[in-house]
C-alpha cells in the first residue's frame, strides 16, 4: 500500500475550473472518502489519481513518488468503477482474472488466484456464470474482485454502492468496511451519500466547487463542521441554521427573525466585541438537539407544525417560522402534533454551533480537534 498526496493541483475544462489549487494528502492505509454534490470535483479528483485525467497544474504522488504525468498501467492502482464495468460474454472467473491476463500471467496462476480472491468474497461457486446470470449485489463483489485480485498501491472505488437497493448497499458498506480494515489498504472512495462517508472513512474530506472546504474525521466533521456549506450537506436531516445577530461588548446573541428566544445564550469570550455590534451571525443545531419545550425552556424556537414524519423509533417534527423558514427536530416520542398547532422546540447551549457572515465556524473558547 501506498500514500496519496495532491500538491497544489488544478483541472481546467474549457472555462470550468473543475478542481481547483487543491492540496492534501492520504496516509498508507487510510480509508478517505471524497464527498460533495454533483460537479464539485470529487470524480475529476479520483480520475487524476487513476491517470485518466491529468492535471492542468500541481503535482500527484503515490507512495512519495511524482506520477502526475505516468499512464494508468505504471500508477500501481486498482479501480472499482460505479456501473462495474463487467465483461458481459466473460464468466466471473475470467472477469476476475482480466488483471492477470494482460499481465501475462498463465492460466493456472490466475485462475487460481481468482478462485481465492472470489471464495474470501463469498462468491466462489459462481464462477462459472455470467454476469447477467447474477444479482447487483454479486456483480458489486466481483467488480471488487477484479480490483483485489492483483495487488496494488491504491484503491479507487467511483460510487460503488449507487446502483444497489437500500438493504443491498447496507451490507455492502458493511462488507467493504470489514475489508479494509483486515486488508489496511489504502483506498480512496468517491460519494454523494453523507452516511457512507461515515460509515466508511477514517477521513472525509468534504468538496464544494473544486475546492475542499473541510477534511477531517467522520466525527469531527459531524460535530464542527468547518462552513454552513458542510454543516447543510453532512447530517440527515441536515443542520439546522437560523440568523443571529452579535451584541456589542457583552458576547451576547440575540435573535434576527421572530420565533427565536434566546435566554442567556453567550458567544465565546470576546467574540461580540470583535466582529461588533449588529453583524448577522448563524446560529447551527442539529435536529437530534432539539426537544419538545417544557415551560420555562430559556432557548427556544416557535413555529406551527408543518410535517410530523412517523420513522419508527423516532420521529422528524418540522415546524414552519414566522418567516417562512423550517426547523426539524428528531423527537423520540409517539405524541400526536396536529398540523398547524404551535409548537416550541427547546435546545441547549452546549449544542450550539455559530458561524460568521461568511459562513465560517466560529471556534468555542479551548475547542481543539477530536
Amino acid at each position: 500500500m501506498a500514500s496519496v498526496e495532491f500538491s497544489n493541483v488544478t483541472k481546467i475544462f474549457g472555462n470550468f475550473n473543475a478542481v481547483s489549487d487543491v492540496s492534501f494528502s492520504i496516509g498508507d492505509g487510510e480509508f478517505v472518502c471524497l464527498l460533495g454534490p454533483s460537479g464539485c470535483g470529487k470524480t475529476t479528483s479520483l480520475r487524476m489519481i487513476a491517470g485518466l485525467e491529468t492535471p492542468t497544474s500541481g503535482k500527484l504522488l503515490i507512495g512519495g513518488e511524482d506520477v502526475t504525468h505516468y499512464h494508468p498501467k505504471d500508477r500501481q492502482i486498482s479501480m472499482v468503477f460505479q456501473d462495474y464495468a463487467l465483461y458481459p460474454h466473460m464468466n466471473l472467473a475470467d472477469n476476475i482474472a482480466y488483471p492477470l491476463k494482460v499481465r501475462g500471467k498463465s492460466v493456472t496462476e490466475r485462475h487460481g488466484r481468482a478462485k481465492e480472491v472470489a471464495d474470501v468474497l463469498k462468491i466462489g461457486h459462481l464462477l462459472d456464470r455470467l454476469p447477467s446470470q447474477i444479482s447487483g449485489g454479486q456483480q458489486q463483489r466481483t467488480s471488487l474482485a477484479r480490483a483485489l485480485v492483483y495487488p496494488s498501491q491504491v484503491y479507487l472505488f467511483d460510487e460503488p454502492l449507487s446502483n444497489l437497493d437500500a438493504k443491498l448497499r447496507l451490507e455492502a458498506r458493511g462488507f467493504l468496511n470489514h475489508l479494509q480494515r483486515d486488508m489496511g489498504m489504502t483506498a480512496v472512495y468517491v460519494t454523494h451519500d453523507q452516511a457512507e462517508a461515515m460509515a466508511l472513512a477514517t477521513r472525509i474530506a468534504v468538496m464544494d466547487q473544486g475546492k475542499i472546504v473541510q477534511y477531517a474525521s467522520p466525527i469531527e466533521i459531524y460535530r464542527r463542521p468547518a462552513t454552513t456549506f458542510v454543516a447543510n450537506f453532512v447530517g440527515n436531516p441536515p443542520m439546522n441554521l437560523v440568523p443571529v445577530e452579535a451584541v456589542q461588548g457583552d458576547g451576547q446573541l440575540r435573535p434576527s427573525a421572530d420565533g427565536l428566544v434566546l435566554g442567556g445564550l453567550a458567544m465565546s469570550s470576546g467574540i461580540g466585541t470583535a466582529l461588533g455590534a449588529g453583524k448577522t451571525l448563524t446560529l447551527g443545531i442539529r435536529p437530534e438537539h432539539l426537544s419538545i419545550a417544557e415551560p420555562g425552556a430559556a432557548n427556544t424556537i416557535a413555529g406551527k407544525l408543518f410535517a410530523n414524519e412517523n420513522m419508527g423509533p423516532e420521529s422528524l417534527v418540522t415546524i414552519e417560522r414566522p418567516d417562512g423558514s423550517r426547523v426539524t427536530a428528531r423527537i423520540f416520542t409517539d405524541d400526536h402534533i396536529a398540523l398547524d398547532q404551535a409548537v416550541k422546540l427547546s435546545f441547549s447551549s452546549e449544542h450550539v454551533h455559530l458561524f460568521d457572515g461568511a459562513g465560517n465556524r466560529i471556534p468555542a473558547d479551548g475547542e481543539t480537534p477530536i
